[in-house]
């Protein structure tokens, strides 16, 4: 099964991960925003594991219609961990960009916002961002390009959604964010399943089978999946592979950056 993993086993090598590379960089701690969700608590959680409470900062970025059960959680969440927080309401920001916009350019464009804040914070405080993306969300682009899918390291991002699940009550996130149906709080009501089309139990599953597995899309549907809910799940990841990928750079040298120069060691 999808959610078979070892806690113990995964917990310390995501705290050994996230220490590891922090030191690399030459930084002291980390940084992320902290949404009240299962993921953001779960990075939270671990990043006190590897650099102690008092070198992770949880930014708290509201927006005028976010839920209000969104930045309890967040508080709740830090209080528990005994973490820094910081509050920075961003409606004043996003409503200064006054080209109409539809619900989805506005949910992104908070995303962006909430990132920018976040990463300036990390500059003045020396500290790492914490990205908070799962591999569900990743691997069916269901994040914002320059968004959310922002940051300096991935700690869950080799999780199932379900595996963030089984991670959380490990690492003893309060039930009441662990509970409730995850949501990136980008507009009023918005549920992640819904908008989605797919129950996580089913989406990682199918993806679980495709990757891990290898298996083909015509393997699956002999077991039993929809057609359609394959289907719509291959070309959710074929669709965004460019949200995972370093942007590319047209090579014009004998040494192109990403291509044949990657790594400081080759010197």
């Amino acid at each position: 099964m999808v959610t078979d993993i070892d806690c113990v086993l995964t917990e310390k090598a995501i705290t050994t991960f996230i220490s590891e590379y922090t030191s690399k960089a030459g930084l002291k701690g980390g940084v992320l925003g902290l949404s009240g969700g299962l993921d953001s608590s779960l990075v939270a959680s671990l990043a006190v594991k590897a650099f102690g409470r008092e070198n992770v900062l949880g930014l708290i970025l509201p927006y005028r219609d976010s839920s209000p059960a969104s930045k309890e959680h967040a508080e709740l969440l830090a209080q528990n961990l005994k973490i820094r927080t910081m509050v920075v309401d961003i409606s004043s920001m996003a409503d200064g960009y006054k080209i109409e916009t539809d619900r989805i350019r506005f949910g992104n464009l908070l995303a962006r916002i909430r990132m920018s804040v976040i990463f300036d914070i990390s500059h003045r405080d020396n500290l790492i961002v914490l990205g908070t993306s799962n591999k569900t969300e990743m691997l069916i682009g269901y994040t914002t390009w320059f968004g959310d899918n922002a940051a300096g390291m991935y700690p869950i991002g080799d999780l199932y959604k379900s595996q963030v699940r089984a991670m959380a009550s490990h690492m003893s996130v309060p039930s009441e964010i662990i509970d409730k149906p995850p949501s990136a709080d980008l507009w009023k009501d918005q549920t992640d399943e819904n908008e989605i089309g797919l129950s996580y139990e089913t989406l990682d599953y199918i993806l679980y089978k495709l990757v891990d597995q290898r298996m083909s899309t015509d393997d699956l549907v002999d077991k039993g999946i929809a057609k359609n809910n394959v289907e719509r799940v291959f070309s959710l990841v074929k669709k965004s592979q460019f949200k995972r990928s370093t942007p590319p750079i047209c090579k014009l040298s004998s040494r192109t950056i990403n291509t044949d120069f990657e790594y400081l060691s080759q010197w």
